[in-house]
């Protein structure tokens, strides 16, 4: 069994699984309960993406609003705090598990698939959250020895990784130009990405730089080397030489004349030496060049949302695997034929997926009770075993607590 809490089908596609195992003449009364469980959790969702817009507001590098307030250190402290707990909360509801030092310990030490060097500078980085999804394995054939040999490879590939990091301080920066930067001291990033395999993780993280690998400097600097000798050898002593011996004689130390021909030839050597430096510094360059536009066309099409953008994907996904969890709980329970304990609602729900859907995920039963029992949607005897409510009572239920939401009484708004 997997240990992904991820369920890989929409929440529409789940709805239709379930109404599709019931009785014809019950179907529409399960769709009406699966409509009314939903918008409640809508509901309830959407007062958290509203804290969390405020919390963030203050670091929004895309707000094109106006602050009526300004925050102090300690507030705005305590809204990071505020930011980086809900992230966490949503991103666990959207079944993202948070990666831990020795998981990115292992990713970095792996070899990249792009056949570049990646380096991340942890040092200018306050806080630094990454959280994956969808965790899979892929092979790939990759080329080698300058594409004369082919060999497949085996990798770990995650659907889905999130990244929140917060840069230090400007004090942290000293003597150095912050202009240049390419972010601003003290802000914040969020980014959601899509298909990144673990061994080029570090291409997803802030302040990353393209470097060099040990290959690609012996590949442009033994033939630099060895045409260099050459230059050196054939054009530049002779040239240095006979420029020597002009001026000598223009200075009256040497008394034998340089021709002419010989001074044009000797100045056209020295052009050659500093076309060849040139040509050199231009590989190099091009070189880096073509790594960088590498990383970029990887990371444009890996990248899913931005900034305030990933807070509303993840509110999306969280709200989706909550209310397939829900209905899930609810439609198995209620289908048993009796009463069942948490571990074998859970047992019934994977093998389900499995046998009939070929999909293996550790379903998350705790998460699916708790919003059952919050709408008192199920009732639990002495022994744990729980027993769904029947449609008709779990919608006049729902319908309690959504009168319950706004209550305004009409009498005392006149008061």
């Amino acid at each position: 069994m997997s240990g992904e809490h991820f369920i890989p089908f929409r929440t529409t596609d789940v709805v239709s699984m379930c109404a599709d195992d019931l009785p014809a003449a019950e179907r529409d009364s399960f769709l009406g309960f699966t409509k009314m469980l939903g918008s409640l959790l809508h509901q309830q969702f959407r007062d958290r993406i509203e804290a969390l817009k405020d919390a963030y507001d203050s670091f929004n590098p895309d707000a094109d609003t106006r602050h009526i307030e300004h925050l102090t250190p300690e507030q705005r402290l305590a809204a990071r705090q505020q930011v980086e707990a809900e992230l966490t909360a949503l991103a666990q509801a959207a079944n993202f598990v948070e990666m831990d030092t020795s998981e990115l310990t292992r990713a970095f030490a792996e070899h990249s698939l792009l056949k570049v060097r990646m380096v991340v500078n942890m040092d200018v980085i306050d806080k630094l959250l990454i959280f994956r999804r969808g965790e899979s394995r892929h092979t790939r054939t990759v080329r080698s020895w300058f594409g004369l040999r082919k060999r497949p490879i085996t990798f770990t590939n995650y659907a889905r990784v999130l990244v929140y990091a917060t840069f230090k301080g400007e004090e942290h920066f000293g003597d150095t130009d912050v202009e240049r930067l390419a972010y601003r001291p003290g802000s914040m990033i969020v980014k959601l990405f899509q298909n990144v395999p673990r061994d080029d993780l570090e291409m997803v993280l802030p302040n990353v730089q393209v470097k060099m690998r040990l290959l690609d400097k012996w590949v442009i600097g033994v033939p630099a080397f060895i045409s260099g000798i050459v230059v050196i050898a054939t054009k530049l002593v002779a040239s240095i030489g006979l420029l020597l011996l002009a001026i000598g004689f223009w200075l009256g130390f040497y008394h034998q004349e340089v021709p002419t021909g010989r001074i044009i030839a000797a100045i056209a050597g020295l052009i050659t030496f500093g076309a060849f430096c040139f040509r050199q510094v231009t590989k190099f360059q091009s070189r880096k060049i073509s790594f960088m536009k590498t990383l970029s066309e990887n990371l444009y099409f890996r990248n899913l949302d931005n900034d305030e953008g990933v807070f509303h994907h993840l509110l999306d996904e969280a709200e989706e695997a909550e209310v397939k969890e829900a209905v899930l709980a609810y439609h198995f329970l209620r289908t048993a034929g009796g009463p069942l304990t948490p571990a074998e609602l859970d047992h019934r729900i994977e093998q389900f997926f499995a046998t009939k859907w070929n999909a293996r995920f550790d379903f998350e039963i705790e998460d699916g009770i708790r919003k059952l029992r919050e709408h008192a949607l199920v009732t639990e005897d002495g022994d744990g075993r729980l027993t769904a409510v029947g449609l008709t009572e779990a919608k006049q239920r729902m319908d309690k607590v959504w009168d319950g939401i706004f209550d305004f009484n009409e009498r005392l708004a006149h008061i």
